[in-house]
């Protein structure tokens, strides 16, 4: 199949390149799987070259946004254990804004600032809820969208109040569990850490195992923005859940459906949303409009098009070779191979 061929040589090329040092690709269009494949090595903590299988672990970053924290939120919305013109301070009296709401976390509307200043490093020691409770807003609620960190840690302190669990525990026995995601977690066992590919180098070694996203690291790996572990086979799982692909009865489908419907500009709730105007930042612009996904800093995404029934997992560990890689102009070309070259 010539599209394959064509995708397979533009991944090998960056990794000759050394753009990125691997990936996992997945293409599924129905219930038909285009494309599933494996690309490259990394250096593992110990310094040996390990192959990126197609069962690699990946540190997916943002990814826990839409993988966890979003399908928790709209569990308890279900279950009407809260609704999403909420307050936040309702929920964590120490927010000083009375009129941000859980919507406003969820399409990142709130005004909270993108992330703390100064930018939290790996060595720093810092508070980071009380940073995020004395942060001060730089627009009103409502008035544009900046993608936040803040918010969506706060919506994972929300989700373990409401739910009396640790945000760990009611993600993995509420969603990962049921829809049989078996290879995502947070917070890898030591045992499973070799699994994973490693991201940044840091000290002279690479950081395997763990988490990247400095905000989590310092709340011990667990977080509403970043954190997760997971492979490419659970995020195909995801994918056929959210378009209908796959039955499940965890979150009735019309919630499933909402959160990429409910859109303010270019959000849904917790999505990325292609409708054709304000996505700059859109990867997969010539995909159907509402088209939906999300991405993570370490180099990896997940982008669904419930028009066509497609979607396509890319995990990549783009940071491997340091921070400043070209992963958007990658995604772009990527998405846009795959859309002209092997869907039906």
């Amino acid at each position: 199949m010539w599209g394959v061929h064509l995708v397979d040589a533009y991944i090998n090329e960056l990794v000759r390149k050394k753009e990125i040092p691997g990936a996992v690709l997945i293409v599924q269009q129905h219930h038909k799987r285009i494309l599933s494949r494996s690309y490259g090595v990394f250096t593992a903590q110990d310094g040996s070259k390990q192959p990126i299988l197609s069962h690699t672990l990946f540190d997916v970053a943002s990814l826990t946004k839409v993988v966890a924290t979003l399908p928790a939120t709209l569990l308890l919305l279900s279950r009407q254990q809260m609704t999403v013109d909420d307050k936040v301070q309702t929920y964590l009296p120490n927010f000083k804004y009375a009129n941000i709401t859980i919507q406003h976390l969820l399409q990142h509307n709130s005004g909270l600032p993108a992330d703390l200043m100064p930018v939290v490093k790996r060595h720093h020691q810092r508070d980071i809820m009380t940073e995020i409770f004395s942060s001060k807003v730089v627009f009103q609620p409502g008035e544009q969208v900046l993608y936040s960190d803040l918010g969506m840690i706060l919506l994972g302190k929300v989700i373990e109040k409401v739910s009396g669990r640790l945000l760990s525990q009611f993600v993995e026995q509420e969603i990962l569990k049921p829809w049989g995601l078996k290879h995502t977690r947070f917070q890898l066992p030591d045992h499973q850490q070799e699994l994973a590919a490693s991201t940044e180098m840091v000290g002279g070694k690479f950081v395997q195992g763990i988490v990247h996203d400095e905000k989590s690291m310092l709340l011990e790996g667990v977080a509403g923005s970043a954190g997760l572990f997971s492979c490419a086979e659970d995020l195909a799982k995801y994918a056929e859940i959210w378009l209908g692909l796959t039955q499940q009865d965890v979150l009735p489908y019309r919630w499933l459906e909402l959160a990429h419907t409910k859109t303010f500009r270019n959000r849904g709730l917790g999505f990325e949303v292609w409708n054709g105007n304000y996505s700059p930042s859109c990867f997969a612009r010539r995909w159907s409009k509402g088209s939906f996904g999300h991405t993570g800093f370490t180099g990896t995404s997940i982008w669904m098009d419930p028009a066509e029934k497609a979607f396509v997992i890319f995990l990549t560990n783009a940071v491997h070779y340091g921070r400043n890689t070209n992963m958007r102009s990658i995604r772009e070309k990527l998405h846009t191979l795959i859309y002209e070259k092997l869907l039906i």
